[in-house]
């Protein structure tokens, strides 16, 4: 429910909660907060039960479309090529591609990766470049 918020987030929340509430109401608050998410959580649960319980079978039926769109979203260039083109046989991708390139040395290729450059230093300026301008 909550995994797009981090640590930071969830701190600014309690303690802006903690200056509009004060700390004689904030325990009040949250003990409330918890009740209710607790009761929407077996409302859904309870209303999920019954509905499984009336349809019965055909409460089945009714998931199959929702997981093939769950497999769907999950769904990226490689395994597509996978699932439709291999039938699920990914042997093939499996040895060429998932290698690490090795670092090429300056005696085998014509060609080598230049270095990244180096981070900038505190209070150090960027080079200027007078045509990029």
């Amino acid at each position: 429910m909550f995994s797009n918020i981090g640590w930071g987030e969830m701190m600014i929340l309690l303690v802006a909660a903690l200056v509009i509430l004060g700390p004689e109401r904030l325990p009040g608050a949250i003990r409330w907060t918890g009740q209710a998410l607790r009761q929407v959580r077996d409302y859904a649960t309870g209303a999920t039960s019954q509905l499984k319980q009336e349809l019965g079978p055909e409460f089945d039926e009714l998931r199959k479309p929702l997981e093939q769109l769950n497999e769907l979203r999950g769904m990226n260039p490689r395994a597509m090529v996978t699932k439709h083109l291999l039938d699920g046989d990914d042997s093939l991708l499996t040895g060429k591609f998932d290698k690490p390139v090795s670092s090429p040395t300056s005696a085998n290729t014509a060609y080598s990766m230049p270095e990244p450059p180096k981070p900038l230093e505190r209070n150090e300026r960027p080079p200027v470049d007078p045509d990029a301008t």
